[in-house]
């Protein structure tokens, strides 16, 4: 609540702020604009006072021209009229006349003047011997017209006669008719007689001087402020004269006018609302930045006491947490190191369950080279007791042979059985397939399964280890025997393929895989519940290894039989590809 009474007094203070930055900003403004207006306004009279002045001198000139001592002849009136229609074209007078002292007009250059002056005070003013001026409307054409009648003076020095000249003043006007400003020229009964704004000639000042008022009468829109030392109109006159404008006055006695101009105060009144829009976005733009400083500086107190106390429950609560992660961790390592001996014993078991399932095949074996050592050992000896010696090396040449191919069987049997702990590295693939395909030839033998494997002349090395590599392609092989017992066709094809990774497929024609998604499922069989010839754990063992050397393993169904493929990499010095 406290902030809402702040930011509401910070707005008052800069509303003041502007108030008075928008008043001295005007003041000044206007103070500018008057002494341009002055200037301007200065001008105008003068233009004017020159205009006049001209035909001034030419009454002046003219009035004791030896042309008008002889209006009493109807030669000389002649002469006279012609030299006063000369000097009316040449100055573009309205009219120049000549009168008597009676005010009786004894000769005019145009024919327009009236028969008698008498009434006229400019004319009387001549009568005294002085220069005479006067303005009002030209009879008969109703034609502004300025006057000035100068005295003809006789060889005894009194007044016989004046020449009056009248000046139209739309002739005066036509040059500066709709300049800026607006300017006009009021007489002594403040009826506006010279303007460069024609709508208000002849309107009057109101009374008390109050604006201007139209010829037809009727009160327009008028409000007199004043701005020490100046005064502001406030009128609505028509589109040519402006809303709001600073009113100047200048006396002309010489002429027997007073000059009057109002000065648009529009670009006044912009420059000051500029200045108040200056003032107050920077006051504004101060006070948001202070105000967001303030604020910031606020939240971050209270937020940095919100997080002490956060910091410090987090802190008791972390210490907590510290000692059941480490029991947690301790207990995660133990489990880890149990799983790990669990996958060891469970690789083993996989090894050892597969040699139970080839065990038949390889005590035939091994019973085989056992039963033809006996036979060539007595065929040997009876060969020796007729002197044949020749032909009992024969048969222990081929006992030989025959102990070499046990000795082959039982090393393989070994290997396979046997824990690796020793870390991956560069393994012959082609050795590999060797290896398992010889483990499990009496086994295939004795299920009467045929082994398709073109061996490669040349090794091929992958990332791995050799037993479990061994153990992998034994449960493949072994798998697909089991798969096609009782098939009518029995044959398994290894194909190995070089490729980006090199690839080994193992295929069968057997039933085919039921379901593909579940096949590497630990425990997953199609086996009969019960049975002894495995706990479906053989593919779930083999998909583990693969993994474990970076590679991968899948199985699919072919239009006969499944097909399994070992995807491994490649073997470089140091590391895989």
């Amino acid at each position: 609540m406290q902030r809402h009474w702040i930011i509401l007094g910070f707005l008052l203070v800069v509303g003041a702020l502007s108030a008075g930055v928008w008043s001295y900003g005007y003041s000044q403004a206007v103070g500018q604009l008057a002494k341009r207006g002055e200037a301007d306004l200065e001008l105008a009279s003068g233009r004017l006072s020159t205009q006049l002045q001209r035909f001034q001198e030419t009454a002046v000139l003219l009035a004791d021209h030896p042309a008008l001592d002889h209006l009493d002849t109807p030669l000389g009136l002649e002469a006279a009229k012609a030299l006063l229609l000369g000097v009316a074209d040449k100055t573009s007078a309205l009219e120049l006349m000549y009168a008597d002292r009676t005010g009786t007009v004894l000769v005019s250059a145009r024919g327009l003047a009236p028969p008698n002056l008498n009434a006229r005070s400019y004319f009387r003013r001549a009568m005294q011997g002085a220069l005479g001026s006067g303005h009002g409307i030209k009879d008969p054409l109703e034609r502004r017209a300025y006057y000035y009648a100068a005295p003809d003076f006789s060889p005894d020095g009194r007044v016989r006669g004046a020449l009056v000249i009248a000046v139209d003043i739309a002739n005066i006007e036509w040059d500066w008719r709709g300049s800026k400003p607006a300017v006009f020229f009021t007489d002594t009964r403040g009826e506006v007689f010279i303007s460069n704004r024609s709508e208000i000639l002849f309107w009057r000042r109101g009374p008390g001087g109050a604006g201007l008022i139209p010829p037809n009468g009727g009160a327009l829109p008028f409000q007199a402020q004043v701005l020490d030392p100046h005064e502001i109109w406030r009128l609505d006159w028509g589109p040519y004269l402006p809303d709001t404008a600073l009113h100047l006055v200048q006396n002309l006695p010489v002429i027997g006018l007073r000059g009057e101009a109002l000065i648009d105060v529009a670009p006044a009144r912009q420059l000051a609302w500029l200045q108040t829009y200056a003032v107050a976005a920077i006051c504004l733009a101060f006070g948001a930045m202070l105000f967001l400083a303030t604020e910031r500086r606020r939240t971050l107190a209270e937020a940095n006491a919100v997080l002490e106390s956060r910091v410090s429950e987090r802190t008791r609560a972390l210490s907590a947490s510290n000692v059941q992660l480490r029991r947690e961790v301790s207990e995660r390592q133990e489990a880890e190191a149990a799983l790990k001996k669990a996958q060891a014993e469970l690789v083993q078991a996989g090894k050892l369950s597969a040699l139970g399932q080839m065990s038949a095949g390889i005590s035939h074996e091994l019973n085989q080279p056992l039963m033809a050592i006996q036979q060539f050992a007595d065929n040997g000896t009876a060969f020796l007791e007729r002197g044949k010696a020749e032909r009992a090396g024969e048969n222990l040449g081929r006992i030989s042979q025959m102990a070499t191919r046990m000795a082959r069987i039982i090393k393989n049997l070994r290997a396979f059985a046997r824990n690796e702990n020793e870390p991956m590295g560069r393994v012959d693939l082609v050795q590999v397939i060797n290896t398992a395909v010889e483990l499990t030839e009496p086994r295939l033998k004795a299920d009467g399964v045929d082994l398709i494997w073109a061996s490669p002349t040349q090794a091929v090395y992958a990332w791995g280890g050799e037993v479990r590599l061994v153990q992998v392609f034994v449960n493949l092989l072994n798998n697909a025997a089991d798969a096609m017992a009782g098939a009518d066709l029995r044959e398994i094809e290894i194909k190995l393929t070089p490729g980006a990774r090199l690839e080994v497929a193992v295929c069968d024609t057997g039933p085919g895989i039921e379901e593909p998604e579940k096949i590497f499922d630990p425990f997953y069989s199609t086996k009969a519940v019960g049975s002894s010839e495995g706990m479906g754990l053989g593919l779930s063992i083999s998909y583990g290894l693969v993994q474990s050397f970076g590679g991968n393993i899948r199985g699919s169904n072919r239009t006969r039989g499944a097909m399994f493929v070992v995807e491994l990499d490649y073997y470089k010095e140091g590391t895989a590809v």
